[in-house]
């Protein structure tokens, strides 16, 4: 991954002193809250913040962030997390609770050890039955940041004051040769794509979207859509309907693929089918590579996606899904006019040097809430 703010400030001016960083993550594989916990530690390095990493034990962003130099420390699930951070965590000027799992033992914590806790919720799920309890959790930390005005929802609704800061995406170097592999090595050389990238989860929606590829197939002869990302609870389903519908050879399940956003050029179309999603960051790489888009409307996709940015539908619609497809297909040129609106505002909005300070001025916020 390369510097994630280029030469403009590769250290802290030093206006403020810099800060001893904690990022906590839990998760075992690698979506999208990694990449931006990662990809947070980075620019924090660069403006010469100190910044280590609290993992899951042998997970891939473990793995990738002790690549890349950083100090980092391993915990086996929740309750070794929080144990972790009231023995060791007084080090550090600010946590910083990047995965929900691990918040209700960091809260503890933090309590124990009067350090400041910033949490970023990344999911618009709606709050369960416990609600109390999650409204409890949220309010006892000391900066609570969204990814979306989606994903704000929940807490504010539950009194817990909440920011929002969007994710952010970088500029995908070109990697000609692995896209001519990929073409090469799947026999899609010449076949137009329409691709996706999300686990094959319940709320990813996988089934509607085969639904629609059955009908975008239908029309188009040359068309094959491919979907990267790992097994999940809705694996078995996808898979019995790609059989069911005949699509063995037109939907095609890649698995997971790291820096699969390298991979979109390759594509005509993305979609996004999802019934719940904080932001989409997948489409936002989209974007940034001027591929047009279709998506569903859900949580943050609706300010994802807006503005002309690209074509949308209601989840479980797969009938429109389909049609806004093959528009797309059939009329590349409007398409691409849409795909050129998407690019500058993704390039105005989701910078990561503007995610990473509006970040800093939340930890100093927390720190100075915890001195007064």
């Amino acid at each position: 991954m390369r510097s994630v703010i280029g030469k403009r400030r590769k250290r802290n001016n030093m206006a403020e002193p810099s800060l001893r960083i904690l990022q906590i993550n839990s998760e075992r594989g690698w979506r999208g809250g990694e990449r931006q916990t990662l990809l947070t530690a980075l620019g924090l390095r660069e403006r010469g913040h100190e910044v280590h990493l609290l993992l899951r034990k042998d997970s891939a962003l473990a793995k990738q962030a002790a690549a890349r130099g950083f100090v980092v420390y391993t915990a086996e699930g929740g309750l070794s997390f929080g144990w972790w951070l009231t023995r060791k965590g007084k080090q550090f000027d600010v946590w910083h609770a990047q995965t929900a799992s691990v918040v209700v033992w960091a809260v503890v914590a933090a309590v124990w050890r009067a350090r400041p806790l910033v949490f970023s919720r990344r999911t618009s799920f709606p709050v369960g039955a416990r609600a109390w309890l999650t409204g409890l959790k949220w309010r006892r930390v000391s900066q609570l940041v969204a990814i979306s005005e989606a994903a704000a929802q929940a807490p504010r609704a539950l009194g817990a004051a909440t920011r929002v800061i969007p994710s952010a995406v970088l500029p995908v170097a070109a990697q000609p040769q692995r896209v001519q592999d990929f073409l090469k090595q799947t026999r899609l050389e010449g076949r137009r794509l329409v691709g996706t990238a999300a686990a094959l989860s319940a709320e990813k929606d996988p089934v509607t979207l085969i639904h629609a590829a059955a009908k975008v197939c239908e029309r188009f002869a040359d068309v094959v859509f491919v979907h990267w990302g790992a097994d999940g609870a809705a694996s078995q389903q996808a898979r019995q309907v790609i059989a069911q519908l005949g699509l063995q050879d037109r939907y095609l399940l890649l698995g997971f693929e790291p820096d699969v956003e390298s991979l979109f050029v390759a594509l005509s179309v993305f979609v996004m089918s999802s019934r719940f999603e904080a932001l989409g960051s997948s489409v936002l790489d989209a974007m940034l590579q001027k591929i047009p888009v279709v998506s569903t409307d859900a949580g943050g996709l609706k300010e994802t996606v807006c503005e002309g940015r690209g074509l949308v539908c209601t989840p479980g619609d797969a009938t429109t899904m389909a049609a806004h497809i093959c528009s797309i297909l059939a009329q590349p040129e409007q398409a691409q006019a849409r795909a050129e609106v998407a690019y500058a505002a993704v390039r105005a909005e989701y910078a990561v040097d503007s995610m990473v300070e509006r970040y800093v001025e939340v930890y100093r916020a927390a720190l100075t809430e915890r001195r007064v």
